[in-house]
């Protein structure tokens, strides 16, 4: 029986131990070289949309990575991890961990093999071995083949409001609060890196979201972004509205069912897309953008 991608440790040692600030090794490509058994769950339009089929196997067009900032590590924790490229000490928080380039997918064999990495991962991923707080961040690297960060950035700023929603509160950190509108120049709030979304050459980095607390909460987000990607690149011409109630399944999963949260949530992203859009602050916002 075919078995498809198979995703394995390296063997490499600077991979399993922390390393000084930005010297982790760098991060393999694991959305490369996948099987059919791995993809055919997915319906052709979602082929045609996600993956590229070449002779050296099939390719994710979507990538996802993650930074998983913790204050400390669980003890005997530190090894490789199919998941991560390294480990590495960071400025703000204490530790992180990076993961490999994924592929960002729907609901597939392909997309489990990944959910399984994480789960693998638990000891470094959920605080309840390896604590964070509010110093540490979350941030999360999309990129689409064949297109630059500049004009990945320019499609995902259409639905980022509901992003913003979400994680209101990180915009009054000095990490990730410039350039708010997500404009190719601001001239009144521009920072080289500390942006809500930072173009990196072909891949966006979205430094906003908050610190990654659990297994769960990673596997929710990596949906966020797959939704999120699939709207900018295969739907561009949904209206933010429509959007936002196409989400509502997984953000009730995200707030646990919470009915109220979910409705502050999507109500608040409305008016944070206006901004996004016209630099138009709504009262309800103001407390978060200024």
């Amino acid at each position: 029986m075919k078995k498809g991608i198979v995703y394995q440790v390296t063997g490499e040692y600077a991979r399993g131990e922390v390393q000084g600030y930005h010297s982790k090794p760098d991060p393999l490509f694991l959305n490369k070289q996948a099987s059919k058994v791995d993809v055919a769950s997915l319906k052709k339009r979602q082929q045609q949309d996600v993956l590229i089929f070449n002779a050296e196997g099939i390719e994710s067009k979507f990538t996802i990575g993650f930074e998983v900032e913790k204050t400390s590590l669980s003890r005997g924790a530190v090894r490789e991890y199919e998941l991560f490229c390294g480990f590495e000490r960071d400025g703000s928080c204490g530790y992180e961990a990076v993961t490999h380039i994924l592929p960002l997918l729907p609901p597939s064999t392909w997309r489990t093999k990944v959910y399984d990495m994480m789960h693998k991962a638990e000891r470094i991923i959920d605080d309840r071995y390896s604590p964070s707080d509010s110093r540490c961040g979350g941030h999360i690297t999309i990129g689409v083949e064949g297109w630059g960060g500049d004009d990945i950035r320019e499609r995902v700023r259409k639905f980022s409001g509901l992003m913003y929603a979400m994680f209101r509160h990180r915009l009054k950190n000095g990490y990730c609060n410039h350039n708010m509108r997500m404009l190719e120049h601001d001239p009144y709030n521009m920072h080289r890196k500390y942006q809500v979304a930072l173009v990196k050459g072909c891949t966006l980095e979205f430094r906003l979201p908050s610190r990654i607390e659990s297994v769960k909460q990673m596997m929710r987000r990596y949906e966020f972004m797959y939704a999120l990607l699939d709207v900018a690149m295969n739907k561009p011409n949904t209206s933010f509205k429509k959007y936002v109630t196409d989400m509502k399944p997984l953000l009730m999963a995200m707030y646990d069912g919470d009915e109220a949260k979910v409705a502050k949530v999507s109500e608040l992203a409305v008016h944070f897309q206006q901004y996004i859009n016209t630099g138009e602050r709504h009262q309800d916002i103001l407390e978060f953008t200024r």
